[in-house]
């Protein structure tokens, strides 16, 4: 072998390493609402998680669960993340997106998704919001049916309630302001709002759902679910392992929610950060069950109906 061969061999061989890991790394584009829940994305993106399991992350911020679902649909995004009630309500219209990594846990014991008035509003009871005006990020998602659930067992009417969509960033102004009587309100906004006295917590109404249920999720159509199964199971374990990380260390994340969401770093460490819901069926039934309740979907089904098969 003359020397130009073996140097050319050498150089081949030593690229091979470089060249076999730019093929195998997958790219995946994520769509999520800045709130909270994202973070765990976040900072795998950031800490390097996802590329060393050999995943190339791009998380982009959208303005509603309905936008990031189109896009998954559409191929603009390979995975979304939305609040439960979305994907349930599709897969009950014939639309079966199924969910790939848990998001959001709601637990009774940190609420980070509240029912709040005004600072000095006279509202106590449920009854005192009977035929009242309240805000909700959407009329037909979980803030909603949990209100309603709430009103109902607390001794109220939830079908004299009059609700309108607000986003999130806006129910406190609107509070404030006296454009409505209640409204539904999670951190980092809330703190914000209570930091600000522009409102107080009125009732922790997703206690009416089950005092501990997943909110949000990440999904995937199932087409793109049998073809990249291997991969999804890398994000899922990587979306696990981050997720272990920010409740062990919250501090550390506080600057890249802050980016994301726009919201000042001091707001989002003084709340009480979230803690995260494992893909099990048990975090996800309480949710069907009341869009079933509320008549969102005709009847209730299987949990396991929605998760991925493959990572159940």
């Amino acid at each position: 072998m003359n020397r130009q061969a073996a140097l050319a061999l050498g150089s081949a061989f030593l690229a091979a390493p470089a060249a076999l890991s730019a093929q195998t790394t997958i790219q995946m584009t994520l769509g999520a609402v800045p709130e909270e829940s994202v973070t765990p994305a976040l900072w795998a993106a950031q800490s390097g998680m996802f590329r060393k399991a050999g995943l190339d992350v791009d998380v982009q911020s959208a303005s509603s669960g309905t936008a990031i679902a189109a896009g998954v649909a559409g191929g603009s995004y390979a995975i979304g993340k939305s609040s439960l009630v979305a994907i349930i309500t599709a897969h009950a219209k014939g639309l079966p997106f199924v969910f790939v990594a848990g998001g959001s846990l709601y637990d009774t014991k940190y609420p980070y998704s509240v029912l709040t008035v005004k600072a000095d509003s006279p509202l106590k009871t449920a009854k005192d919001l009977n035929g009242k005006t309240l805000a909700v990020p959407a009329l037909s998602d979980l803030t909603t049916y949990a209100t309603k659930a709430w009103v109902d067992s607390h001794g109220g009417d939830s079908t004299s309630l009059k609700l309108l969509e607000f986003p999130f960033s806006q129910i406190p102004d609107a509070l404030a302001a006296g454009r409505v009587d209640a409204g539904f309100v999670a951190d980092p906004v809330l703190q914000e709002a209570l930091d600000a006295k522009k409102v107080r917590i009125f009732a922790h109404a997703f206690d009416a759902v089950a005092t501990q249920f997943m909110v949000t999720g990440w999904f995937v159509t199932p087409e793109y679910a049998s073809k990249n199964l291997a991969e999804l199971q890398k994000f899922k374990n990587v979306m696990n392992d981050s997720a272990k990380y920010i409740v062990g260390h919250p501090a550390d994340t506080v600057n890249v929610l802050a980016k994301f969401s726009n919201v000042d770093p001091a707001v989002i460490a003084r709340t009480h950060r979230i803690g995260y819901a494992p893909l099990e069926p048990k975090y996800i039934q309480p949710v069907i069950d009341i869009c079933a309740k509320y008549k969102a979907i005709p009847a209730a089904f299987d949990a396991k109906d929605i998760i991925a098969a493959g990572l159940r």
